[in-house]
């Protein structure tokens, strides 16, 4: 839907478009007959503030381009004003970017705040891969405890496909070997292979674990 990316990029110059020649209309010919386009004005001018240009964000990033998600989340100016479930996934989208980056403290510190505004249909979608995120960035950290807990809690939550679900049990299995918990180590493995992931970072992980994980006890 081309014109629809087309509105939503220029949403807030269309409304600005609309306002002027509605102020010149009103000056000719009265306020009645410029009333359509002050409304149309204020719609795409608030609606640029409230709903932001989230469908361009992720168009951007299920095609891979990183740098074009970046510019799009740099042109909102004023988060706060955004609803709060498009906030909250406006917070998640700069965390990822933040990953990308590896800037982890400044990713946590956005899915830290994505997690915070709760409710919403949105948010609760993006509670699953946040807390996953978090999860590895606290296994970066070293901090195994609080990394197991919100990894757990992601799975609880509900992950959007096999490949986070892969992730998940995988990072719990290395958990689990890290405390010599081998058989839920097992567990977890056989789980995440269960999944049939084909990311290749997952596969490999999965090839590298397979190596030497027959050979545990348990």
């Amino acid at each position: 839907m081309k014109w629809l990316n087309f509105l939503i990029k220029y949403r807030l110059w269309l409304g600005i478009l609309f306002l002027g020649l509605a102020i010149f209309t009103n000056i000719q010919a009265g306020f009645w007959p410029s009333f359509v386009l002050y409304l149309l004005a204020a719609i795409a001018i608030i609606g640029h503030f409230l709903f932001g240009p989230m469908r361009l964000i992720q168009s951007y990033m299920e095609e891979g381009d990183m740098e074009g998600a970046k510019k799009v989340v740099d042109s909102i100016w004023f988060p706060a004003l955004l609803i709060k479930p498009v906030r909250s996934v406006y917070y998640t989208i700069k965390g990822n970017l933040d990953m990308v980056d590896q800037n982890f403290e400044s990713a946590e510190k956005n899915m830290k705040k994505s997690l915070a505004l709760g409710g919403g249909s949105l948010t609760k979608q993006a509670e699953g891969p946040n807390k996953l995120q978090l999860g590895m960035l606290m296994m970066q950290k070293g901090d195994m405890k609080q990394a197991e807990s919100l990894i757990r809690q992601a799975i609880r939550a509900g992950l959007p496909d096999n490949e986070n679900n892969a992730a998940a049990y995988l990072q719990l299995c290395s958990i689990m070997m890290n405390k010599r918990e081998f058989r839920a180590a097992k567990d977890f493995f056989k789980k995440a292979k269960s999944f049939k992931p084909t990311t290749p970072q997952i596969v490999d992980q999965i090839k590298q674990i397979e190596k030497y994980i027959t050979r545990m006890p348990g």
